[in-house]
């Protein structure tokens, strides 16, 4: 029979993954503390609040908060298993920047007394987990790590990634199968009870690095075919033809299914992770990072024609709906739209530029920044609006009457209007 987990868990970072990961875990009957450098952050979740917009979230959060199972604090508590949770952005070079979960480390290493569990969710090249068992091991010589031990460690590492869509995260965490890769067997399955707690699909036990270098090809694999859309998109505009009825078309094939083209690729998964394949391998992933480059370059091909269109204009209006990096979150995050609209405040300095978007209070810096952009309802926007770039499929836009886009150039990089 498999083992159930009873104890506390410490989970380290409270973003997009972490703060649903407590939740389902708490409203399961674990005792969770949540933790986050951020006070914020930790006020919001103490007086049962979200940060951030995610559906069935905040009834979580309010739940799990009254029923006393669900804590925040913004220091690491002595706890039975600890689950890492925080950020790994790339460097220029693109190679992984772990700092933070170095940084997460650090602060669990004090608090360990034998026989705790630590599991690595943040996206991470292949040897991250096995990385951290040695930096425990230097910051705490007097505990057996997995990494150095034949037998029974005294700490238990794995990595178990998450894999879920935002907008449905709530959902998918206890749905999806799961991925739990340990140091060693015992490690996997020692991590494998914590989420046996909520998950119902099947959990496959490997070893870290595979569960690691799992995640990184189920978000290159995404990105590759988009990249594939996002170039015959390119080509499709040099020869003047509708790629949204090639894709029709071709789609009718039954072996074949292309994706819709769009601005870009953007969020902190399949922007991101294909990188870290790059970076461990760079002389065989050709393709990867081929793909990596043709979704990087697409917003410089919509801010470009957009420009030129522009160019007709003596003092162009322009409304750019959507800032968040997809349809119906808050998350801004590697947005590609965020990018285009950049862009064009950069090359049309003279132009007018209103952002709107519904899950957007404020614009971010770089474009706060700039004197010729400024947030906007959608309906005034365009009203006003010379030129009218969709970038997000929100279903606020999908809405929108037609009618309010008579006599105005339209860039539809979604296919929304179209369709």
């Amino acid at each position: 029979m498999s083992a159930t987990f009873s104890g506390r868990v410490a989970v380290v970072g409270l973003g997009y993954i972490g703060l649903p990961t407590a939740v389902v875990l708490a409203t399961r009957g674990v005792d969770v503390v949540g933790v986050d450098v951020n006070p914020a952050t930790v006020d919001a979740v103490e007086h049962g609040q979200v940060p951030f917009v995610e559906p069935d979230l905040a009834v979580g959060v309010t739940g799990a908060v009254a029923m006393g199972r669900l804590k925040a604090t913004t220091e690491v508590p002595s706890a039975d298993a600890y689950i890492i949770a925080v950020p790994t952005p790339f460097n220029p070079d693109h190679t992984a920047d772990l700092s933070y979960v170095r940084s997460a480390v650090e602060s669990v290493a004090p608090k360990l007394r034998g026989g705790e569990v630590v599991v690595i969710e943040s996206t991470s090249p292949p040897g991250t987990t096995e990385t951290v068992s040695r930096w425990l091991g230097e910051l705490r010589p007097d505990l057996r790590m997995p990494h150095a031990t034949e037998g029974i460690p005294d700490v238990f590492l794995a990595h178990c990634p998450e894999r879920v869509l935002p907008g449905r995260i709530m959902v998918e965490m206890i749905t999806n199968d799961r991925v739990v890769g340990g140091i060693s067997p015992r490690c996997a399955e020692k991590a494998a009870a914590i989420y046996r707690v909520f998950c119902q699909g099947e959990i496959l036990l490997t070893d870290a690095a595979s569960a690691e270098m799992a995640k990184l090809v189920e978000n290159s694999y995404r990105d590759v075919n988009i990249a594939f859309a996002n170039e015959l998109s390119l080509i499709c505009d040099s020869l003047q033809l509708d790629v949204w009825e090639v894709i029709r078309m071709a789609n009718r094939h039954p072996r074949v299914n292309i994706l819709t083209p769009g601005p870009g690729v953007g969020g902190h998964c399949i922007a991101v992770d294909p990188w870290f394949i790059v970076g461990a391998a760079p002389g065989l992933s050709k393709l990867i990072k081929v793909a990596r480059e043709v979704n990087d370059s697409k917003p410089h091909h919509v801010a470009a024609q957009v420009a030129r269109r522009a160019a007709r204009f003596r003092d162009p209006v322009i409304a750019c709906l959507g800032l968040t990096f997809k349809a119906n979150v808050d998350d801004v995050r590697e947005s590609p739209a965020r990018e285009v609209v950049s862009l064009i405040a950069e090359s049309l300095p003279d132009a007018e530029i209103m952002v709107c978007d519904p899950y957007v209070e404020e614009l971010p810096r770089e474009l706060a920044d700039r004197s010729n952009v400024r947030l906007q309802r959608a309906t005034a926007a365009i009203t006003g609006a010379d030129i009218v770039v969709m970038l997000v499929e929100h279903d606020q836009f999908r809405a929108l009457s037609r009618n309010l886009l008579e006599g105005k150039v339209v860039f539809d990089t979604q296919g929304v209007l179209r369709r």
